[in-house]
């Protein structure tokens, strides 16, 4: 065999994914290629740690075992290479890091569904969504400071709860940017660090918890279009009514007294331009789903930045919202169908923690995007792939010898 035999290390189908050239790139701009030969170089660890996420609960050893299997079954094991032990590669992923598997993502997570894919798009814009959730992590003092606990006396959490906040495409629930710290951190603190990875194709969705009118101005000014769901404490004063039932609105800046939100309502009305620092024009769209929250159903009220209803109608905007929930989909296959139900994060460490969610996040990315060219191959809405089905082919394909140079 030419070369190391680390050099041929792999995992399977996902390889297409994060090519070798690109986590050489990685692993050179964060600083973490290592400064003489080791058993187990930067590059394969990358590598390693998405092969931890899509094979959850396997034991080290068993994982890097799989990832060489194929090259011991051909005739091609470097007889002086062995299985690493557990020691050793808990040392190689400490001096590995968070870092590479944080810019490895950021750099090859982008949008995966093309012109065509179905379901993925409303009129010209691509569906987005940005949504929260937390993960256990071991009981350790560390993760504990880094961390934190949910509540405080007897209704403390058992664990430390890692919060991670992600914004995803609705139609392949496909993530394409993740910011993660404590689960006492706000998720709205979170969400401002996703704006950089919003652009103006998309119409990004996102449930009441996430309006303030800090975060609503740092994604509006991204160029998106936005259809956020806000809560009864938010007042909308009405400017105008529309023909599809819509109505035209202001949303105010915290400390605006209420003569000055008067004045800026009457400038509205009349026409004139309002005062962007103060108040901002936005449409909303109020509508009742019935045999939810009370007998008479319950209320959702929208704001868009998009006021013409000829561009989103009201129901489009009500389907729009609701496409949100693919999210929440997304967000349960990473944590029932890859971490397994109930499961807790292996990692003793704040960094390795971090590191070991971004290697899931990055396994979950690299099969939605196979399922998503799969899906489009035969003109399929990719939810009519099995994601179930299609992570039990990936981790049976996982050491296939198609995914080893020749």
């Amino acid at each position: 065999m030419d070369g190391r035999l680390t050099d041929h290390i792999s995992l399977g189908v996902l390889a297409a994914a994060f090519s070798r050239d690109l986590i050489e790139e990685v692993v050179d701009a964060t600083g973490t290629r290592e400064k003489r030969s080791r058993l187990l170089p930067a590059h394969v660890m990358v590598r390693y740690v998405i092969g931890l996420g899509l094979l959850f609960g396997q034991a080290y050893e068993e994982v890097m075992r799989q990832m060489t299997g194929t090259l011991q079954r051909l005739g091609s094991w470097d007889r002086d290479w062995k299985v690493p032990s557990t020691s050793a590669i808990t040392q190689a992923r400490q001096r590995l890091g968070s870092a590479p598997l944080k810019e490895l993502f950021h750099r090859a997570a982008v949008p995966v569904a093309g012109l065509g894919t179905q379901g993925a798009w409303l009129r010209r814009r691509r569906l987005m969504a940005i949504d929260g959730t937390s993960f256990d992590v071991p009981d350790t003092e560390a993760n504990v400071a880094a961390f934190g606990k949910m509540g405080s006396g007897p209704k403390q959490s058992a664990f430390p709860k890692l919060q991670v906040v992600s914004l995803s495409e609705c139609g392949t629930h496909a993530v394409v940017a993740a910011a993660m710290g404590s689960c006492r951190t706000g998720e709205r603190e979170l969400a401002t660090e996703l704006t950089g990875h919003v652009d103006g194709d998309m119409l990004v969705t996102a449930d009441s918890g996430f309006y303030s009118w800090q975060l609503w101005d740092h994604y509006s000014a991204s160029g998106a279009a936005l259809c956020w769901r806000v809560g009864a404490s938010v007042a909308l004063p009405l400017v105008r009514r529309l023909p599809d039932g819509s109505y035209l609105a202001l949303i105010f800046a915290p400390g605006t007294t209420a003569k000055r939100k008067a004045a800026l309502l009457a400038a509205a009305r009349a026409g004139e331009q309002v005062d962007e620092d103060r108040a901002r024009l936005v449409r909303a769209v109020e509508y009742t789903v019935p045999d939810r929250g009370g007998p008479d159903g319950e209320l959702i009220c929208l704001i868009t930045t998009i006021l013409d209803p000829a561009e989103l109608t009201a129901a489009e905007g009500a389907f729009a919202y609701h496409q949100r929930w693919e999210h929440e989909s997304g967000l349960d296959e990473i944590k029932t169908h890859l971490r397994g139900g109930g499961g807790i994060l292996r990692s003793q460490s704040p960094d390795l923690v971090e590191q070991e969610m971004w290697g899931i996040l990055l396994a979950h990315y690299a099969i939605r995007e196979l399922m998503c060219r799969a899906a489009d191959e035969a003109e399929l809405d990719p939810d009519r792939v099995s994601f179930i089905r299609t992570v039990r082919v990936v981790r049976r394909q996982i050491d296939d010898p198609a995914a080893f140079s020749p």
